[in-house]
């Protein structure tokens, strides 16, 4: 929901804070990379063994791309997730409407 008008002293000027948002995806980026972090082990298992048919250098790059790759897929889904999670708090809870006129602060 978008406002149009401060509801104090009803000027166009309105800014938002996005503060759940901006939290959550971080948040959830970390958590996520974590996740994934946690979770590479099974994809360096597996990527060390597509590489194994390269010989051990193969199987030491495999490893290492399977881990970097769970991270960062990890990281990539938890930032979208935190980041939606964080837009439900600003728009329901937070106020996070500014008005640039008057400071006044309001929520949807």
């Amino acid at each position: 929901m978008t406002f149009t008008h401060c509801p104090n002293c009803r000027s166009e000027r309105i800014d938002t804070f996005n503060t759940g948002r901006k939290a959550g995806g971080a948040i959830g980026t970390v958590a996520g990379a974590a996740s994934g972090a946690a979770s590479a082990l099974g994809g360096a298992e597996i990527g060390g063994s597509v590489g194994a048919v390269a010989g051990p250098a193969g199987a030491l790059l495999g490893a290492f791309a399977g881990a970097l790759l769970g991270g960062l897929f990890g990281g990539a889904a938890g930032g979208a997730m935190g980041a939606s999670l964080g837009e439900k708090v600003d728009t329901t809870i937070l106020n996070n409407y500014c008005c640039l006129e008057c400071g006044y602060r309001f929520s949807a």
